[in-house]
């Protein structure tokens, strides 16, 4: 007669010693994260999983590149992600539902908050300086397709669906086209992202609509200090590079009287390293408006770092 063994296991023997989790654990301080999330447990009503463990969530959430579906599977069935999130291995995990409710409940500006204090770490670490910084601005392709949209102006009788009937036709109101040149065109979002070039570290990030210059979207992603690099798009904001009392560091255009082309050759060299940030991310956003794409894009953004830190400290 065979007899079944039992033998007790714990979530946290099932995590390996060098895994990717227990690394970044050991190089940030969660707790300190968590807290930079204010908002009362009472407001927490039923969804009964705690402010810290939720946080968790949502920062793996991204840093895993999955939906609110995808991500309720995949805490429920892997041992590492209970283990980062503080769950038990026998613990009820988050549903989606509960991920989107808590997403909208502490929203963009309490998101900013877990950017804010992920980059105070990362700089009290001597990781991120910002004496040099890139500056560049890419598409974000919104999930409307505008055929809805086309129909809806033709039956109102406007000739062209241009950036001024789009709020008066599509159910985002927000999203606009956008172009660059004259021939890549998109409709949507443009994400703003300032990169410390010391570490290649995310150290800012705005959305706006689709319609907005490079160089108008730059005054949202200047740095305190130092010197900003970035490509002729930012050629505009030079007058408020240098108000701030930052040194611009932008590639004239060819036309300028005042262009360096020697200089500016350098300039493209040193900015070449640091265009993989936007190359490798998403261009598709999840969200309608402004608001909440920004919020999204501030957890990608401490995904990257993250991920990037685990580069700059290989343990």
């Amino acid at each position: 007669m065979k007899t079944s063994q039992i033998e007790m296991v714990s979530v946290e023997q099932l995590v390996p010693e060098k895994h990717t989790y227990r690394k970044l654990k050991k190089l940030l301080d969660f707790t300190r994260i968590a807290k930079s999330v204010n908002i009362q447990q009472s407001n927490l009503g039923s969804i009964g999983f705690g402010r810290e463990r939720l946080i968790m969530c949502l920062i793996l959430q991204f840093m895993e590149d999955l939906s609110d579906r995808e991500f309720e599977r995949f805490i429920a069935e892997n041992s590492a992600a209970k283990w980062f999130c503080d769950f038990c291995l026998l613990d009820k995990t988050p549903d989606y539902t509960t991920i989107c409710k808590f997403r909208n409940l502490i929203g963009t500006k309490q998101i900013n908050n877990l950017f804010n204090e992920v980059k105070q770490q990362l700089q009290e670490k001597n990781y991120c300086s910002e004496m040099f910084t890139f500056v560049d601005a890419s598409a974000l392709i919104s999930k409307i397709n505008l055929w809805e949209e086309r129909d809806k102006a033709i039956k109102a009788g406007y000739e062209q669906l241009n950036n001024q009937v789009l709020p008066k036709v599509s159910v985002d109101p927000e999203a606009k086209i956008g172009a660059k040149g004259n021939t890549k065109f998109w409709y949507g979002f443009k994400k703003h992202v300032a990169v410390d070039m010391q570490s290649g570290i995310i150290t800012n990030v705005a959305v706006t609509p689709a319609n907005i210059s490079d160089a108008e979207g730059a005054e949202y992603i200047l740095p305190k200090s130092g010197a900003v690099a970035g490509d002729k798009g930012y050629v505009g904001a030079i007058g408020e590079i240098i108000r701030r009392g930052l040194h611009p560091m932008i590639i004239k255009r060819n036309n300028m009287k005042d262009k360096d082309a020697v200089y500016d050759r350098w300039l493209t060299r040193l900015r070449c390293p640091y265009e993989s940030v936007f190359s490798k991310q998403n261009k598709h956003v999840r969200y309608n408006g402004v608001l909440k794409n920004q919020g999204a894009e501030l957890l990608y953004a401490i995904a990257f770092n993250f991920r990037r830190l685990l580069v700059l400290n290989p343990c």
